[in-house]
């Protein structure tokens, strides 16, 4: 079980963000492969839902699309992505770099110069790394009210959504997408506007963000939040069928075009394996501590109502 994730189940119910390095982007672990079959089972069977893109991302998606495939994953992984001059693999593209990367794992290549569709292009990235990907670019707008740079989402691929669907995100702001969850527009907007402004090229900020459910699916564009006024009732949790969703999300900016990344990896435990783990009390004491915070409103946002209490229970038996 990964340490980073576990390590953050605490604070990840306050907004804790801390530093990471670019070797933090791209996680690889034993679900690899079987995270490749079902990324591209959903990419299949929920494109609409799980993939876009508005026309001004496409230099920004070019950029990341480049870097990844010839810089970051062949130096980051070596032994699972190989580069090697060849001549162009699409007779329809021309591909300039005159490269391609080998998918040592699956034993596929990929080409090395992006799509003329950005969509293309974040597909085929997500298509070879188990992360989920957000791109932001500065708001334009017809008139600033305001001297703050808000950002707006202009290109996905989310397949792994945790109770949203991503499509109904795009081309909204920060706050928009943001609307749902408790509390947002006075705690935390300016804070996170001026945050997200302030990520200069070179830094990267990670923070974990956790749920419990018993929906073991990994795409789930609906259903893990509860809305307001929402009646919701308690439930009795099988340790065996009830998870930990966790996500560790990474933020930064790509040199060029000065797009913000926003990078998420889902991890799923079951309550047994946190229990079994000796991260029983600690993971009870975060439940506890997210009723019981500055805004506890969003314990109920997250269920909690429906599996806090037995889960607490379990933990601690």
């Amino acid at each position: 079980m990964s340490d980073d994730i576990i390590g953050s189940l605490t604070n990840a119910v306050r907004i804790a963000i801390e530093n990471a390095t670019v070797n933090d982007l791209v996680y690889m672990d034993c679900d690899y492969l079987s995270r490749l079959v079902a990324r591209r089972k959903i990419f299949d069977e929920h494109t609409a839902t799980v993939l876009g893109s508005v026309p001004r991302v496409k230099p920004a998606v070019d950029e990341l699309y480049i870097w990844m495939t010839n810089t970051y994953l062949p130096q980051r992984f070596p032994t699972i992505f190989t580069l090697s001059k060849t001549s162009n693999i699409d007779s329809n593209t021309s591909n300039s770099l005159s490269n391609y990367l080998h998918n040592n794992a699956i034993n596929e290549t990929l080409r090395t110069s992006p799509y003329t569709d950005p969509s293309d292009s974040l597909r085929t990235l997500g298509s070879h790394i188990d992360s989920d990907m957000l791109i932001l670019l500065p708001t334009e707008t017809a008139s600033q009210t305001t001297s703050e740079t808000t950002y707006t989402l202009v290109g996905f691929q989310v397949c792994m959504p945790n109770g949203f669907n991503t499509a109904s995100k795009l081309n909204l702001t920060l706050a928009d997408i943001h609307g749902p969850v408790p509390r947002y527009k006075e705690k935390l907007e300016k804070s996170m506007d001026r945050f997200f402004a302030r990520i200069a090229v070179g830094q990267f900020a990670r923070r974990a963000n956790w749920t419990i459910t018993t929906r073991p699916d990994l795409y789930a564009a609906s259903g893990n939040h509860a809305h307001h006024g929402e009646e919701v009732e308690k439930e009795e949790i099988d340790p065996d069928h009830a998870w930990v969703r966790c996500e560790l999300q990474i933020l930064w900016r790509l040199p060029e075009s000065k797009a913000l990344v926003f990078m998420v990896k889902t991890y799923m435990y079951t309550l047994r394996q946190i229990k079994e783990e000796g991260m029983g009390e600690e993971l009870a004491t975060a439940i506890e501590g997210m009723e019981a915070g500055s805004v506890p409103e969003v314990y109920e946002y997250k269920r909690g109502i429906a599996w806090g209490e037995s889960t607490k229970r379990y933990l601690r038996s």
